[in-house]
């Protein structure tokens, strides 16, 4: 896996919820290519909680969004919003965990 550098992250005023790596209350996630596929490495934090260890589904939503947008960056070479999302959760996320894994790709 090669790591993605943010291109915007010295940029003033970049502030992204998402990724940007001096937003204090932001996730930080950080992103890198594995060939057709962009991958990130979350570590889940306990100020992100809905419930006692368990991950807002909220939070994993942003984190879809994220790498969504990050894939789409990467792979297509443009950037885009994200006009619809339909998420189902299969199991819940814990905030003990030591990281989850995200992947992503482009399928049509």
């Amino acid at each position: 896996m090669k790591k993605i550098i943010n291109p915007w992250k010295d940029l003033e005023g970049y502030n992204c919820f998402g990724c940007a790596p001096n937003n204090e209350s932001g996730v930080k996630m950080e992103f890198y290519e594995d060939g057709d596929e962009v991958v990130s490495i979350w570590k889940p934090r306990p100020e992100y909680q809905v419930w006692l260890n368990t991950l807002h589904g909220g939070i994993q939503s942003v984190l879809l969004d994220e790498i969504c947008g990050w894939v789409v960056v990467r792979k297509l070479q443009t950037s885009g919003v994200t006009s619809k999302m339909e998420t189902r959760f299969r199991k819940p996320v814990s905030t003990t965990d030591s990281h989850v894994v995200l992947r992503a790709s482009i399928r049509e």
